[in-house]
């Protein structure tokens, strides 16, 4: 890869932020499609990795496999498609060091603002380092920063729970030394987090008990993907990956269809595949029997089925009921029945973000992502030279990401090819028409739609889940639209 500017300048083309898997996919893309282009990662953290760096509970894991999760530019080779959390922490590492790209990335840099001046079409950005300010140009910006608070996650109060004699634990917190062996267990929550942590307890606790309110569609998978591993043992890497990456594209995209279709028959099977594991006398409902429908909320994947071993094993239980108060010694619940711990773990969720919570101005207009639109699922309607990356809900993350990163790389291209210095999605409409950016019933999608952009009735404003069709649209999508609006910095278009 060309080198592609010094970390320490104080101007750069791109500005990226964060160092996840999403960013460091961004600056591969930016390398190898805009030689020469210079960029800098801001990072809040002081490691690469994102989410996969920040969580440390018991069991993380991906809840995608691997072989859609991971780049399309670099093939994922170990045997498990669905990798454990070092795993994915090493693979992004790796990824960086071999792309010379973590020479590029500002630790520590919490991004706080970032101000558009069209006189000179450029971005300012601000960010905190060691509690000062510091400030860098460029002239785009790729907000890569996720989609939640790294600082906390979301967490109720509990009636009484300041009596608890035992600890508390939110999963985004996780204490390194934390010993839970013989320990009594109550874990708040039924989501991707709860049912990963659960089994990982089980292994050495003395009890681990899933409290849920409602429960979560749990579809088992292998962890190893047995035709995966077969084919690169005769094909190159590459081939191989790109195989199994299109089979598992295609069968997501098949399945989620026949979700929103036919929502009764899979409802039908997913229960019917939980009780077969479970034994026919288990109540898979009410535990493991949602009243919405597949897709309505995120699946709940696990490896080898390791949840409904724990549950069989009797180390691990599930209990679907509400929380009356939390006592000195666990909790005591609606229905009178009481749950003994010693440790109440609330996976209750993360707090959502958008941009990761960084103040924009345009030529000194505050903007509220809640009154635009998405423009391409990469840009915000009537901001210039912004991309932000938001993966997909119901397939894996990294397959939008590398989507936007591409277009923003094909934009940055065709610009300059033309003598463009701003790029504005221009939408002359009123936002408050616009339709919620996800159609998600889950409680942590709920809270934050008022915090998030809309997406329009067509057009280049829809937000699709749908890896094909954004393949179609967003990676061949015509840079003179009708939408984008291009001109010149104003200082320049002022010089004779």
């Amino acid at each position: 890869m060309p080198d592609s500017g010094s970390p320490t300048s104080a101007h750069v083309d791109v500005i990226i932020v964060g160092a996840g898997l999403s960013g460091i996919g961004a600056a591969w893309r930016l390398q190898d499609q805009c030689p020469g282009r210079t960029y800098a990662i801001l990072e809040q953290r002081d490691a690469i990795g994102g989410t996969w760096d920040l969580f440390r509970y018991p069991g993380i894991r991906s809840d995608s496999d691997m072989h859609t999760l991971g780049y399309g530019f670099r093939p994922w080779t170990d045997a498990k498609a669905i990798a454990d959390g070092p795993s994915i922490r090493k693979y992004v590492n790796d990824t960086a060091r071999e792309a010379g790209i973590r020479e590029h990335i500002r630790f520590g840099h919490t991004v706080t603002r970032a101000e558009w001046n069209s006189d000179s079409a450029t971005w300012t950005v601000t960010a905190m380092h060691d509690g000062a300010p510091v400030r860098m140009t460029s002239a785009f910006l790729m907000m890569c920063s996720g989609y939640y608070r790294y600082d906390k996650g979301y967490r109720p109060a509990f009636p009484g729970e300041d009596r608890f004699e035992g600890l508390f634990i939110h999963p985004q917190h996780w204490p390194e030394d934390l010993d839970w062996t013989g320990k009594r267990v109550v874990v708040i929550g039924s989501g991707a987090t709860a049912v990963t942590i659960v089994p990982e307890m089980a292994k050495t606790a003395d009890k681990v008990t899933m409290l849920q309110r409602s429960p979560t569609y749990v579809v088992s998978r292998p962890a190893e993907d047995a035709v995966a591993n077969a084919l690169r043992k005769v094909l190159p890497s590459s081939w191989a990956y790109g195989l199994i990456r299109w089979r598992n594209v295609l069968l997501q995209k098949y399945f989620y269809h026949q979700a929103r279709t036919q929502p009764k028959r899979v409802r039908r099977y997913l229960t019917d595949r939980a009780q077969k594991a479970l034994g026919p006398d288990y109540p898979v409902d009410p535990h493991f029997t949602p009243e919405y429908d597949p897709w309505d909320q995120r699946l709940c994947l696990i490896p080898d089925g390791d949840l409904f071993r724990s549950i069989k094993s009797g180390k691990a239980d599930v209990v679907t009921d509400h929380i009356e108060t939390i006592t000195e010694a666990g909790v005591e619940l609606k229905s009178g029945r009481t749950l003994d711990a010693d440790i109440i773990v609330t996976a209750t969720g993360l707090d959502l973000l958008f941009l990761g919570g960084a103040e924009i101005v345009v030529d000194g207009e505050a903007v509220n992502p809640a009154d635009q639109l998405i423009y391409r699922s990469a840009m915000l309607s009537n901001v210039p030279n912004l991309f932000f990356v938001f993966g997909y809900v119901n397939a894996s993350w990294t397959l939008r990401a590398d989507l936007i990163s591409d277009y923003a790389c094909r934009l940055i291209n065709y610009m300059a090819d033309e003598g463009h210095d701003i790029a504005l999605p221009a939408f002359d409409g009123d936002p408050a028409e616009g339709r919620p950016w996800l159609d998600f019933t889950s409680g942590y999608v709920q809270r934050a739609l008022d915090r998030f952009p809309k997406q329009g009735a067509d057009g280049p404003w829809l937000y699709h889940q749908n890896y094909t069709r954004d393949l179609r649209e967003t990676k061949f999508a015509p840079m003179d639209d009708g939408v984008l609006q291009y001109s010149r910095a104003r200082e320049h278009a002022k010089t004779p």
